[in-house]
């Protein structure tokens, strides 16, 4: 069976937490499920209405998280590190059951959903992938911070910058090939804020459950974490892991050259439906072995799951 046939978890896991911004404890557990059923969230606190689809035009808000609703407003924020590990793994089909709101912060990471989910393993089908092939460049921009998706030809690249003023964080810049490159510091990379920024952030009802053991605090030229930062490039990693987790929004892995600078969600989404509002832009093409030998997934997580 190929590795580029469809996949979803071998067994089901379950991860427990505090929403970052609800503050409120939450639990979610990640299901097998059949091939061509994509990922799907359950809200199993509800008895009716109680599916919501993580697709870009289901996202209803992009303020610090990305949030997703369905028709009758029921809705699951902070999708973005758990979609991010999804697509890391190359999971296509979960069923994915959480008790509130707000998918857990667990670390401010997807370190955790990485760990657990290949401990969970992973169940091939006879089903092969299908992927996006973007045809043409595609740009958005909002005021200095700007956006594009252009064609490639095998890779899904991510080129990242960030530009603060604070000391620690800088200018900050990484590219990565999301297929071939060990991902290990990005996915390890957790949320981070300002600490001159969270009254306000508060005041608008958000990080109601932020802590020291969920997000990176930096103030003036000290990250307050007593344990420090986990990667050099933390800061813009994270980032990148926001938007590999954004881009899974589409239903399917990408090929196609990424170009970000000072972005985040909403940069992410509306870039996408700016794509797919025109189908001359993009292709939905099913992949095959012997039309195309590359495994399209992470190889350091193959290893892993050797």
């Amino acid at each position: 069976m190929s590795l580029l046939n469809q996949k979803t978890i071998k067994n089901s896991v379950s991860f427990s937490g505090i929403g970052l911004h609800s503050g409120k404890p939450a639990k979610i557990c990640v299901k097998p499920s059949s091939p061509d059923s994509g990922i799907v969230f359950k809200r199993i606190d509800l008895k009716n209405n109680n599916l919501i689809y993580p697709n870009f035009m289901n996202v209803t808000n992009t303020a610090l998280n990305t949030t997703i609703s369905n028709s009758n407003g029921v809705k699951v924020s902070t999708i973005e590190h758990l979609m991010g590990a999804l697509f890391g793994i190359g999971i296509d089909n979960a069923l994915i059951e959480i008790d509130n709101e707000e998918v857990p912060i667990l670390d401010g990471s997807a370190k955790v959903f990485i760990e657990k989910i290949l401990t969970a393993g992973l169940e091939l089908s006879n089903k092969p992938i299908k992927i996006i092939k973007i045809k043409k460049k595609i740009e958005f921009k909002n005021g200095d911070k700007f956006i594009s998706i252009e064609p490639s030809k095998l890779s899904l690249d991510i080129d990242f910058e960030l530009k603060y003023q604070n000391k620690i964080i800088g200018n900050q810049r990484n590219k990565i090939n999301v297929y071939e490159d060990d991902l290990t510091e990005v996915f390890n990379s957790r949320t981070f804020c300002l600490y001159e920024d969270i009254e306000a952030i508060k005041k608008k009802g958000l990080a109601k459950g932020g802590s020291l053991e969920n997000a990176i605090v930096v103030k003036s030229d000290n990250v307050l974490n007593p344990e420090g930062l986990r990667n050099s490039k933390e800061f813009v990693n994270h980032k990148i892991l926001d938007c590999i987790g954004d881009l899974y929004t589409t239903g399917y892995r990408i090929i196609a050259s990424v170009n970000c600078s000072q972005g985040g969600h909403y940069l992410t989404n509306s870039l996408l439906r700016k794509v797919f509002e025109n189908k001359d832009n993009f292709s939905i093409i099913e992949i095959q072995e012997r039309t195309l030998p590359h495994t399209l997934i992470n190889r350091s997580l193959l290893r892993s799951i050797a």
